[in-house]
């Protein structure tokens, strides 16, 4: 079944437009590497530079307002964007996750909009997502770092790990996280947000070598002094305002255009394939292995388009979202397993392998699917959020406020 919409005159003139652009501004060896970790510092200072003029565009962030720095436009011109930054094999969206906007877009004064929202938006800082930490791992009610109220500035102690981040040398400009700002106050209601700059005096970061690359950090905060005026929304909200962003980060936008690289791999593997003189996908076992991939992937990609059609009309997202990052978690090892069944041991070829499979990109997702379905809570706990939120739990939850029942484009 075709899902797709006709685009209008416009929108294709949109689509040449962007398409030219990238033609005629990206040179082939920036283009992303089969591996993250072939990304090289030449690499990570080009695009330190690229993204502010995509920023300039208003193509980092299209439907955010203009005022913030974004592109103002609608969910149609995201999705060309997606289409054919893809097509262009070009990432979009680095250096800052997308999860931190949405509380500085509800929560942030005007002041820290212009401080702190309108810079990412346009590519001229970045800011990582600091939020796990060793003692408490995945359960954020439970954080240890502390911030202390110091005439007009607070002063943070703690540590983080699994902070993700760029490969390339540089830091960002902010981690954004929380603190508890009051230990006698009950769960929920003792802690703050804050957004720390760096460099800080007390703060250490540090790069982990992990199976999935070099992309994640331990935060050592050592009396870290911040002013209050980084503080986003009162002292006692910072759970209210990290839900508007776990919001985002547990699918509540969705996709404006999934695409499922491995399983496209997949398919052409198994038609190209040549095995005792037959293409592989004639195996009958193949056949079903593939098919049930490719069915997993488009399952997912209506999914998250569902959500983000939800998203960008302004409806309320209560469990849509967390249904995608669920079915996401769990399809995407479904995919794994599968790819491993069909390709065997070339499956495990990388990038410095020759004849490996399309490069060797099945490779890098058999390490990523190792572990980083942990990200944002491991899956148990986004199970348990889409069972308050569709009702069959002890508990119910309804979703937190973001910038589309806000009332605000982001």
């Amino acid at each position: 079944m075709d899902f797709s919409l006709p685009y209008t005159e416009e929108q294709e003139q949109f689509r040449q437009e962007v398409r030219s652009w990238l033609e005629e501004n990206i040179p082939e060896e920036m283009k992303d590497p089969i591996d993250n970790r072939d990304r090289t510092s030449a690499m990570y200072d080009w695009w330190k530079e690229k993204r502010r003029e995509i920023g300039a565009k208003g193509w980092l962030y299209p439907t955010f307002p203009t005022e913030y720095g974004g592109g103002g436009l609608t969910g149609d011109h995201e999705t060309i964007i997606e289409e054919e930054f893809d097509r262009a094999k070009v990432s979009r969206i680095i250096f800052t996750p997308n999860f931190i906007f949405p509380a500085l877009l509800v929560w942030g004064t005007e002041e820290q909009k212009e401080r702190f929202l309108k810079p990412l938006v346009t590519g001229e800082q970045t800011c990582w997502y600091k939020m796990t930490e060793p003692q408490s791992g995945a359960d954020l009610a439970n954080i240890q770092t502390t911030a202390v109220r110091d005439g007009d500035d607070w002063v943070i102690t703690g540590q983080n790990v699994f902070i993700s981040g760029g490969t390339g040398p540089d830091k960002p400009d902010w981690l954004y996280g929380p603190a508890v700002t009051d230990p006698d106050a009950p769960r929920h209601r003792n802690m703050g947000i804050f957004m720390i700059p760096v460099p800080s005096e007390g703060l250490e970061i540090r790069q982990q070598n992990l199976l999935v690359g070099e992309e994640q950090h331990f935060l050592f905060l050592d009396k870290v002094r911040v002013p209050n005026s980084n503080l986003i929304g009162g002292e006692h909200q910072g759970w209210q305002v990290g839900s508007t962003s776990r919001e985002n980060e547990h699918g509540g936008r969705g996709r404006a255009a999934p695409k499922d690289a491995v399983v496209d791999n997949l398919v052409v593997y198994a038609k190209e394939t040549k095995q005792n003189g037959e293409t592989l996908g004639k195996d009958p076992v193949v056949q079903q292995a593939t098919m049930e991939s490719y069915l997993d992937a488009h399952v997912q990609a209506i999914l998250l388009k569902r959500t983000y059609g939800m998203y960008t009309t302004r409806q309320e997202v209560v469990y849509e979202g967390n249904l995608a990052n669920v079915h996401g978690r769990e399809s995407s090892l479904r995919v794994a397993s599968r790819v491993r069944d069909v390709m065997n041991m070339s499956a495990l070829l990388d990038t410095k392998e020759p004849g490996a499979p399309h490069g060797g990109a099945q490779e890098g997702n058999q390490r990523s699917k190792a572990g980083q379905n942990h990200a944002g809570g491991s899956t148990n706990i986004i199970k348990v959020i889409l069972a308050r939120r569709i009702g069959i739990s002890r508990t119910k939850e309804r979703p937190a406020v973001t910038p589309a029942t806000a009332g605000i484009s982001g």
